[in-house]
């Protein structure tokens, strides 16, 4: 067919359109007339030879491009002519162009019923678009009319009721108004209905309206009167809660109560009680004691009253016999000794329910005798508790991961009261708050003295685990490839906690979310038990067995307290002493040690330490009588080496004893409830400050402790010989950074292999991972810092390589650690920006950024800024810097 169209292009003949694009062509071609048709159908049709023709045409005539027709058949000529041969030829051709134009013919007969139709398609077509052409230009002059006839109407009804509701929402805020003015009344009212949750209720409702209308100049008036109404409630409810002491009533009490409450100051309103009850206590009682003064002075001489309440108190003259305990308590053992005063703790109490009072007498001389002694225990458990200190490796003690201290003999007592003389406050819950008397306890048989049956010496304390694992199994499965289908172990779910919550989630820990926690937590793989020595075990006994006796004994409870509080003293100072002790670590400024850690460290070695270590023959009586209360300092054990870097110098053996001096202050933390509730009032002070400044401490000996391995695992100062080796002043923008940024890298990941090498001897809780790898990113961030500082040229393209530089660094080291944010990024960042400040901003820069060294800050001025200001302006911040600089000296 194509070669039929070409062939048609050559004869001067269009071939049909194929689309509507082509219709004038289509309208131009020259259809064959009738006689034309005719003719060529009554000629004899053989379409096989017809076909076979038109293959035998020359494909130069099937060509597209053009071409001279009549010149290529001359030129085809030969050089003799031949008549016959011509015309033989001419017919030939005549043939061809037969064949040719009947089959054209035969095709345009083919298409011209579709043509016709097509053409008539056409016509439909365009009368279609010139009637929408019609409606759409009436439908465009219609919404023009509609257009200028509504719009103008709209927009004033709108405008009206924009002021419509201008109006309501004003004539509602002048109600509002009206109301808050006529508030005074109803509040006065209120107040002398004793209705103080209502009044204040309905006062900060009003405060909160006011806000909202302060814009009015009428309200500022009213709203500073409200301020002064709810200080007036504040003074009644004082009054109201200052006649609650002697007059109580329920629903004068609750009203309040519930008036503090909506105040926000419940605390205030305990405190505020307190005092009243103390100061109405006080009143009562000093009055009470003046009558019996001013009774047996027989005379009404009224100096007596000017006295103070401890004066006053000397001055009661009181018979009251003496008994005195003869023994030598001494030539006790400790456990016979606690025996013993339990018997006579029980004789007494039998004789003062019995006689319905109490012998202060005696109970002071056994107080006194039992002091003596137990000062001399405490002594000698001291020494011990050095010794053991010093012969201690630092070697994890295997117990279970459900230890508790109640599971020791020391604390059986805590579990239940097997002694009648346990305080009220320690007795199980009863029906009745009423005291069980012993007379009541065993009336229906029995006596308070027979011994009760101890089994300590045929139970087995069930607390040491093996290996560091409480079975066989679980050390098989802690152990095992977490990719496998098997289950996650049950002790691995157990040492997955929360980080900002510390709890353990109800819920079953998945495989993927272990998985995701190795790149921070080195302690999947070992049980979550507590990390302690037997020398933590040890202190813990001692504690148990110092609480049995003032369980016994209550009056000597603060005394007991104190010696207790000295065991943690010296533990806390050794461990200090043995791994955090480093003159270095306050010259780095970033307060490794707190001012509280600090103090409580002074304090234990001016109390608790003998620096001296001998006795001096030319000390007073007195100074040899206080050394007799001090402990020489402990030396740590020389088998306990800390230098060794294939170690990270000691890690495991510092991760043992900081944590278990953690563990140490949980305990001591779980036991405070129960020191609590024997120690004296007057004494409680010395327990509150105990735990709030030492106890409190001892989490935060692992900054400083850590401190010493970070500084010593990473190698910062070959990164600074690297930095050195940079050249800064580029003339163009780098895109690849330098090499001393992989070198710091590949320390890291050095260490974080380390740190797992360690984590197979012993579990490296969560925290003490984070507080290692925190520290060694901040000396590399400060090391960075220092490097920068030493440059000696830069320009504006090496400090955009030294941004390049810190940010490929922190896009390597979130991959290896979870710590975030990174400690001291800014630090780093605030420093390189500091380069594109003006004299101006860096004047005010350097007085705002007082973490840097001299040294950095000069840097900044000599080599950043140096190049663009001159020698005065330099000079004047280099004395900015001397002035920051100056307090330091």
């Amino acid at each position: 067919m194509q070669k039929i169209k070409s062939l048609m292009t050559r004869q001067g003949l269009k071939s049909p359109p194929e689309s509507l694009n082509d219709l004038g062509a289509f309208e131009s071609l020259r259809v064959p007339g009738k006689e034309e048709f005719r003719e060529l159908r009554e000629q004899p049709s053989d379409p096989q030879a017809e076909q076979e023709l038109i293959n035998s045409i020359e494909q130069v005539y099937f060509s597209a491009d053009p071409f001279d027709i009549v010149k290529y058949e001359l030129e085809k000529l030969p050089p003799v002519l031949n008549l016959q041969e011509l015309e033989e030829y001419r017919d030939k051709l005549k043939q061809q162009q037969a064949a040719v134009s009947k089959k054209v013919a035969d095709l345009i007969l083919e298409k011209q019923p579709a043509y016709v139709k097509e053409l008539e398609r056409v016509t439909s077509l365009q009368t279609g678009l010139q009637l929408a052409a019609v409606i759409c230009t009436n439908s465009r002059r219609h919404l023009n009319i509609a257009k200028e006839g509504f719009t103008q109407a709209s927009l004033g009804l709108l405008a009206n009721q924009r002021k419509r509701q201008l109006l309501i929402g004003l004539l509602k805020s002048l109600r509002t108004i009206k109301t808050l003015q006529r508030t005074d009344v109803r509040l006065s009212e209120m107040l002398e209905e004793e209705d103080y949750p209502g009044a204040i209720q309905l006062c900060l409702e009003c405060q909160k309206a006011a806000s909202t209308f302060k814009h009015y100049s009428c309200i500022s008036e009213l709203n500073s009167k409200l301020q002064d109404t709810l200080e007036q409630i504040e003074e009644q409810l004082d009054v109201a809660l200052s006649k609650i002491c002697k007059n109580f009533d329920v629903n004068h009490y609750t009203k309040v109560q519930q008036a503090y409450r909506l105040l926000g100051k419940t605390q205030t309103a305990m405190d505020q009680l307190h005092m009243h009850f103390t100061q109405a206590i006080h009143n009562t009682v000093f009055q009470v004691v003046l009558g019996y003064v001013e009774l047996c002075a027989g005379n009404t001489d009224t100096k007596f009253q000017k006295l103070q309440y401890k004066d006053l108190c000397t001055d009661v003259q009181l018979k009251v016999k003496t008994y005195l305990l003869g023994t030598d308590l001494s030539i006790f053992k400790y456990d016979d000794f606690i025996f013993v005063l339990d018997i006579v703790s029980r004789l007494m109490q039998v004789g003062e329910e019995f006689c319905g009072s109490k012998s202060e007498v005696l109970q002071e001389s056994i107080r006194k005798q039992s002091i003596n002694y137990f000062k001399n225990h405490h002594r000698i458990r001291l020494d011990e508790l050095r010794m053991f200190l010093e012969n201690e490796t630092w070697e994890l003690c295997p117990v279970k991961s459900n230890f508790s201290i109640l599971q020791l003999h020391e604390f059986k007592f805590l579990e239940q009261s097997r002694s009648p003389s346990v305080s009220p406050s320690k007795q199980p819950s009863a029906t009745s708050s009423k005291p069980v008397t012993l007379f009541e306890q065993y009336c229906s048989g029995g006596n308070p003295f027979e011994i009760q049956a101890d089994h300590k010496d045929e139970e087995t304390e069930d607390v040491l685990a093996s290996n560091g694992y409480e079975s066989d199994e679980q050390e098989k499965s802690a152990y095992q490839d977490y990719d496998s289908d098997s289950d996650v172990p049950e002790e691995l779910k157990r040492d997955y906690v929360d980080e900002q919550t510390g709890d353990v989630p109800v819920k079953s820990v998945s495989r993927e979310t272990l998985k995701s926690r190795k790149k921070s937590d080195y302690s999947l793989n070992k049980v979550n038990a507590p990390i302690l020595t037997n020398t933590t075990l040890n202190v813990i006994r001692l504690v148990g067995k110092y609480m049995q006796m003032m369980n016994i004994l209550k009056p000597i409870a603060f005394d007991v307290i104190h010696f207790m509080s000295q065991l943690f003293d010296y533990y806390l100072y050794a461990i200090y002493t043995f791994f955090g002790r480093n003159d270095s670590l306050e010259s780095t400024g970033l307060g490794l040690s707190s001012s509280r850690l600090r103090t409580t460290l002074n304090r234990i070695q001016e109390s608790l330490i003998d620096l001296e270590g001998s006795a001096d023959p030319t000390a007073t009586l007195t100074a040899a009588e206080e050394r007799k209360e001090k402990v020489p300092s402990p030396h740590l054990n020389q088998l306990v080496i800390l230098t060794s870097g294939d170690t990270l110098y000691g890690l495991a053996e510092r991760v043992v004893a900081t944590e278990s001096l953690v563990f140490l202050a949980e305990q001591f933390e779980f036991l405070q409830p129960h020191l609590d509730a024997v120690m004296p009032a007057v004494k409680k002070p010395f327990l509150q400050q105990f735990y709030s400044q030492t106890v409190s401490t001892a989490s935060e000996l692992r900054k400083p402790i850590y401190w010493i391995v970070a500084g010593k695992a990473i190698d910062y100062e070959q990164m600074l010989l690297l930095m050195t080796n940079v050249k800064w002043d580029v003339k163009e923008i780098m895109s690849q950074h330098n090499v001393y940024v992989d070198a710091l890298l590949k320390e890291f990941e050095q260490f974080n292999k380390r740190l797992n090498e360690v984590s197979k001897r012993v579990r490296i809780p969560l925290p003490v991972s984070n507080i290692l790898w925190e520290h060694c990113i901040r000396l590399a961030n400060r090391t960075i810092v220092e490097g920068y500082a030493n440059v000696k040229k830069c320009s504006n393209e090496g400090r955009a390589l030294m941004q390049l530089d810190f940010q490929q660094f922190l896009m390597k080291l979130e991959k290896l650690t979870d710590i975030r944010p990174i400690p001291d990024k800014e630090f780093v960042e605030i420093y390189i920006k500091a380069y594109y400040l003006t004299e101006n901003d860096m004047e005010r820069w350097i007085k705002e950024h007082r973490e840097y060294s001299t040294k950095q800050l000069t840097n900044l001025v000599n080599v950043c800024l140096g190049s663009h200001i001159n020698k005065k302006a330099r000079q004047k911040l280099l004395a900015a810097i001397d002035d920051i600089d100056r307090p330091k000296r």
